[in-house]
Order: structure tokens, then sequence, then C-alpha cells
């Protein structure tokens, strides 16, 4: 088998967000996957370990890797921290993406 003919990683998750389940959890994690991505981008970028990253912020290596892991919301304390620090910004927005979301 040809590299070319595995399926991208954009194909997989294309074809398990036809899942409800899985797209639901999807959705649940969005935000902390987003924000675990621009922790990895910021510390590619600047060639950082964990522990140095963790340092730079004020915290242990293990909320670091927490943070990476993109399993866990982060708390708008640990937002604010990390666009102090790092000179890095969040944008959030909250809206509800069904009528079910309006009456809950």
């Amino acid at each position: 088998m040809k590299l070319s003919d595995l399926p991208t990683h954009d194909d997989i998750v294309a074809a398990d967000l036809e899942d409800p389940a899985y797209r639901a959890e999807w959705e649940r994690t969005r935000f902390a996957h987003e924000v675990a991505k621009r922790v990895i981008q910021y510390r590619i970028d600047h060639s950082l370990t964990q522990a140095e990253l963790a340092r730079q912020l004020g915290m242990r290596q293990p909320h670091v890797a927490r943070l990476e892991a993109g399993e866990h919301e982060p708390s708008l304390t640990t937002l604010r921290r990390l666009a102090q620090r790092l000179g890095v910004s969040f944008h959030i927005e909250i809206t509800p993406t069904s009528e079910a979301e309006l009456t809950a």
C-alpha cells in the first residue's frame, strides 16, 4: 500500500463526525483542543520544553502537559495567564448552536 492510498486525518475526522456521539464529544472538547494547539504552537515557535514554558507561565510542567492534551477546558484565569505572559490573545464566542440549547 502506498502512502498516497491512506486516508488523510481530515478524511478520518470527517467520517467519524458522522457518528452523533463522536460529533457531540468533538464539539464538547473543541475549545480545549484549540487552546492546546495554540500552546503547542507557541512552544514549538519558541523552541521551549514543557518545563521551560511552565517556568515562563509560573506553573508546573504537568499543568502544561494537561493544557496540551486538550482534554479539559482551561479556566478563564489560565487563559488570562497565557495571554498576559505569552502575548497571545483568545477570542471566545458563546452562542447556542441549536433550538434545543436555547430551551435547555
